[in-house]
């Protein structure tokens, strides 16, 4: 949660966010579970003197500010550009020059832009265990370039966008304008979803020929698969991902089938050095999670040292932290919050600011002036057709927070119970601020008789110790331990 950037204070907004389906307040970071969409093209011709920024420009910016900023290390990035340019100088455009950009982003995600940027996310090189994976990855994206993608998805979306116009503009009947325009993003998507398994099959032939081990790939999308799992089990079982049906990306399972037959072609598993030792040595030390600057979850407490406040959700909540705003949603879906803050004169009351008509349907009757460990702040209930928000207002420092319940059936038990939450909303103390530390990941070596359970141990930070340990690892469940190995545990 990037709390110096201003959130929007438009009504419309939060309707997007919290109305048409509750888990949406989750997407924002979670497709991050898969590598991302990725639309590029060859690199842009170099920008003269006095040009106004071109498209490649204002997208890096743009990733840079959703994912946390780039990452800098010297090490890991000196590893990467090894590996970029081995995959270069086997690929079907050697004469192509890219960069990489290490995002400050517990996301995992990989893609590139038309003129050559790459990025990875400092959460996918954590999953990742070792060089080939990482090829695997960094191959997948270069496919893209040379499959010339960006240009096909461009047009297929200039064709959407035009039948979308079509529907708002000309058609009479609304069902046979939704209808079209259905139509036109499921034929954009399902050809999405072929370029993405061309890009396996070619980035698997280009990691091969660079003498990675190809079934990199294989072991990456498994690692990806166990942890969505493991994510959706740790959010009760709600999987934020539903809501993009339209994603490019087909599911795990079908790209791990292709990718072992496309694997096969080059070699039977086993056969190539995986180049784990390097590999782990360049990301020892990698801050794991999000980064404490802008806030961390623990459980269902949010904590933010660098602007010194707390608060924890109501039971049974999943939150989740996002450059906008912290977002939560209960276990059964019909309950969500969020988090944000937004500029508020000082002159004008809390109260005001509620009934001021950022958000509609304010029952001014509702509002209420009250004390929240010392600070100001005022509550009100608004209405929409399915949902019912609870909102609070707290002015902290020269801000004001605004928290956002939403309930299906707002019964007593419920607003209560976001009443409790709002109460626990705190500034820390100074004690708590200097005891913040950032999670990294530590390689160390097993030793005679360590085991899974007793390394998981050593990680108690972590939501599911074991769990997360074997997926960082590569292990099933039962898998041995070897003396002298190198694993990857979490730790302050």
């Amino acid at each position: 949660m990037t709390l110096v950037k201003r959130a929007s204070g438009h009504w419309s907004a939060a309707r997007r966010l919290l109305v048409p389906g509750l888990l949406m307040l989750l997407a924002g970071c979670t497709g991050m579970d898969r590598i991302g969409v990725t639309q590029v093209s060859l690199p842009e011709p170099p920008k003269a003197a006095g040009e106004p920024p071109q498209p490649a420009q204002r997208e890096h910016a743009r990733i840079l500010a959703a994912y946390g900023g780039a990452y800098e290390d010297a090490r890991l990035e000196s590893l990467i550009t090894q590996t970029v340019n081995k995959l270069v100088a086997a690929s079907e455009r050697p004469n192509l020059t890219y960069k990489v950009t290490i995002l400050n982003s517990p996301a995992i995600n990989a893609f590139a832009l038309p003129n050559g940027q790459l990025y990875v996310t400092r959460g996918l090189l954590a999953l990742a265990n070792d060089t080939s994976e990482l090829a695997s990855v960094l191959s997948h994206e270069m496919a893209h370039v040379i499959a010339r993608h960006a240009a096909i998805r461009e047009d297929q979306a200039r064709r959407a966008a035009l039948v979308s116009r079509v529907a708002s503009d000309v058609f009479n009947d609304p069902q046979m304008g939704a209808m079209a325009l259905a139509r036109s993003k499921i034929q954009l998507a399902s050809f999405s979803r072929g370029q993405e398994l061309e890009a396996d099959g070619v980035g698997v032939g280009i990691s091969s020929r660079a003498g990675f081990d190809p079934y990199g790939a294989v072991r990456f999308l498994t690692a990806m698969g166990r942890n969505a799992e493991l994510r959706t089990t740790a959010n009760n079982g709600v999987d934020p991902r539903f809501l993009d049906f339209l994603s490019s990306h087909p599911g795990t399972p079908d790209r791990l089938k292709i990718a072992r037959a496309n694997a096969r072609q080059y070699t039977a598993p086993g056969d190539v050095p995986r180049d784990k030792d390097s590999y782990l040595g360049g990301i020892d030390g990698l801050p794991y999670g999000e980064d404490p600057s802008e806030g961390y979850v623990r459980g269902r407490r949010f904590v933010h040292p660098r602007l010194a406040f707390t608060f924890t959700a109501p039971d049974r909540f999943t939150l989740e932290n996002t450059p906008q705003a912290v977002l939560g949603v209960r276990d059964n879906a019909n309950q969500a919050l969020r988090l944000d803050v937004v500029r508020v004169p000082a002159e004008q009351t809390l109260a005001q600011y509620l009934g001021s008509g950022w958000i509609e349907n304010v029952d001014t009757s509702s509002i209420e002036d009250f004390d929240i460990n010392g600070l100001p702040a005022a509550t009100a209930l608004a209405k929409g057709d399915q949902w019912t928000f609870r909102l609070y207002a707290i002015r902290f420092g020269g801000d004001v927070y605004r928290f956002i319940f939403a309930a299906r059936q707002m019964s007593p038990d419920a607003d209560r119970a976001f009443r409790y939450s709002v109460t626990t909303f705190r500034r820390m103390t100074e004690s708590e601020v200097s005891q913040a530390r950032t999670l990294r990941l530590r390689v160390v070596t097993v030793t005679p008789g360590d085991t899974p359970e007793r390394l998981a141990a050593r990680m108690p930070l972590v939501d599911r110790p074991l769990e997360r340990f074997l997926i960082l690892n590569g292990l099933n469940p039962g898998d041995a331990l070897k003396a002298g190995d190198k694993v990857k545990i979490v730790t302050e």
